[in-house]
């Protein structure tokens, strides 16, 4: 099931049951900040796969955020016996027909830097006007369990690709996204500022408030591995 940041909302918050343990399916600093910073004062550790001994993760080689998402959290969730969150997320440029999209990570070729990947961006976009530069983040949360639970969150953020890159915070693309709603760039923003309105801001409120519902706690909770039965 796939949730957004609004859906959640009305369900009302479970008694907490203690702290749970969520393994986090990244390798990416920036993510874990954002992750542990949305999900601050909720009944929740958050542990960095790496902290777990995982350093590898499977190919994400599948055809959507969403499924790619899957990849991680499902793997990490099978390895550890723990929930797992992971994301997965891009940049939507309309001038580009909606690249480089779930390719965002990728974008360029293999071992570029975030400064190659973001140059060879602007690159493209170099004759687009500013009018015409409009482009989103869209992120995918997906929490998997041991018990075989899938659930999926998703966020959204519009704005622009400036000319060139503003501002000294954030990660990724993030210095070369101007947010509509923040009248400023991404990489000008506060950690608090940005995770109002960012892609995966968005997404970790919706689990936020899917995940301290009865309904939530009691998925978070069940960790007995599935049962697979071949007769």
């Amino acid at each position: 099931m796939t949730h957004d940041q609004n859906q959640d909302d009305a369900e009302a918050s479970a008694a907490s049951p203690g702290v749970i343990r969520i393994a986090v399916a990244t390798q990416n600093p920036g993510k874990l900040r954002e992750f542990a910073d949305a999900l601050a004062g909720l009944p929740f550790e958050l542990v960095a796969a790496g902290d777990l001994g995982i350093t590898e993760f499977p190919e994400e080689n599948g055809a959507t955020y969403e499924e790619n998402a899957l990849i991680k959290a499902g793997h990490i969730a099978l390895t550890t016996g723990l929930p797992a969150l992971s994301d997965d997320s891009g940049l939507e440029v309309d001038a580009l027909a909606g690249a480089p999209g779930i390719y965002t990570a990728r974008f360029g070729g293999p071992g570029l830097t975030d400064g190659e990947r973001m140059a060879h961006l602007l690159q493209r976009l170099r004759k687009v006007p500013d009018a015409e530069r409009t482009a989103r983040f869209v992120a995918v949360i997906v929490l998997a369990t041991p018990a075989g639970a899938v659930e999926a969150f998703r966020g959204e953020s519009e704005g622009r690709v400036l000319q060139g890159p503003r501002g000294a915070h954030g990660f990724g693309y993030d210095p070369i996204f101007f947010s509509t709603e923040l009248g400023k760039g991404f990489a000008e923003a506060t950690l608090a500022e940005k995770r109002g309105v960012s892609h995966r801001g968005r997404a970790l409120a919706a689990f936020a408030a899917w995940a301290t519902t009865p309904t939530g706690t009691e998925v978070l909770l069940d960790t007995t591995p599935r049962q697979l039965d071949f007769d």
